[in-house]
């Protein structure tokens, strides 16, 4: 076997064997970088790179309309589900309009009037064509048309008020819907900006819902690095040791797997490197903000030379020469 420590050594030690085979001086060259690139590939260290962990979910929430704070459901560092009501404004006025507003869409009083004044017209109607013709002028027949049509128009016209008086119902229901907060995500309640009684300002941010389980780390990597890299390869995330109240470490460092779910594709100019966001679960509850260390396994940076390296590596026949 031809050991490649130099390309010239190499190609002297390899040239007889080679030779022997009926492989021509190109192919030989190609052959000899080729294995170079797999030895160079093989080698190729872990690539490190150090950054902070911040939440899979962060959201500020705000009313859109100003108004009292009527409830405050939560506290800081409560644990909360997707959905759940955090905060709500007084609306005690809203709910008097809404009671309001209820009545009149499930009140059929002028729809049920057309409908019995269109049933009298269509009964009067019946009778004046029905007896004898000499007892009814045309004129007369003509105007009871015309008021079976009015009351049909009328009927319609009552019919579309009411389904009016339905939509807006509920659309103050879902104006009074937005009284209150709710937590888009799972997570924690970080911050609590206000208290029952107090004002809020509209769109004004006075709650915050973060999540950590899992965390996000968003690492700088060098863009020719980044390169090599894909989402959804595998990545480790080593997490310092934890730090007692006397401020000595204690323990071993923490590594945890975790996964790639988005490469960046817009590149910072100034220190030429691109986002790389990895993925990590978080089951102990590791606070966000941590100054942690991630590192791709050189399988995953070897991706972007795999073509090269399969192209390198495989020899030509001596009638490929030939053909060239």
């Amino acid at each position: 076997m031809c050991q490649f420590g130099q390309r010239k050594q190499a190609t002297a030690a390899c040239k007889g064997p080679m030779a022997r085979q009926g492989l021509s001086g190109r192919t030989l060259a190609l052959w000899t970088v080729g294995a170079g690139l797999v030895l160079t590939l093989a080698a190729t260290p872990a690539l490190a790179v150090e950054a902070i962990t911040k939440p899979s979910g962060d959201v500020k929430l705000a009313f859109v309309h100003p108004g009292l704070i009527g409830r405050v459901l939560v506290k800081e560092g409560q644990t909360v589900e997707a959905g759940q009501v955090l905060m709500e404004q007084d609306d005690k006025v809203e709910q008097v309009q809404l009671e309001q507003l209820e009545a009149q869409a499930e009140d059929l009083t002028k729809v049920d009037y057309a409908r019995a004044q269109l049933d009298q017209k269509k009964v009067y109607l019946k009778r004046i064509t029905e007896v004898d013709p000499n007892a009814t002028t045309p004129t007369e027949v003509e105007m009871a048309q015309l008021d079976v049509k009015v009351a049909e128009l009328s009927l319609q016209l009552a019919q579309f008020t009411h389904t009016q008086e339905e939509r807006k119902y509920r659309e103050f229901q879902a104006q009074i819907e937005r009284m209150r907060l709710r937590s888009p995500i799972p997570g924690k309640v970080e911050q609590v900006s206000l208290k029952e009684g107090e004002a809020a300002d509209a769109l004004a941010p006075i709650l915050r819902v973060v999540s950590i389980d899992p965390l996000w780390i968003d690492a700088p990597v060098e863009l020719s690095q980044a390169r090599g890299l894909a989402v959804g390869a595998s990545a480790q995330v080593e997490f310092p040791p934890s730090a007692p109240a006397g401020g000595v470490s204690s323990g071993p460092a923490v590594s945890i797997d975790g996964k790639i779910i988005h490469i960046g594709a817009v590149a910072e100019a100034a220190s030429n490197t691109l986002l790389v966001r990895v993925e990590a679960a978080n089951p102990s509850a590791r606070p966000a903000g941590e100054r942690v260390e991630v590192t791709f396994s050189p399988a995953n940076q070897g991706k972007g030379a795999r073509p090269v390296q399969g192209a390198a590596t495989q020899p030509h026949s001596p009638s490929d020469d030939k053909k060239e």
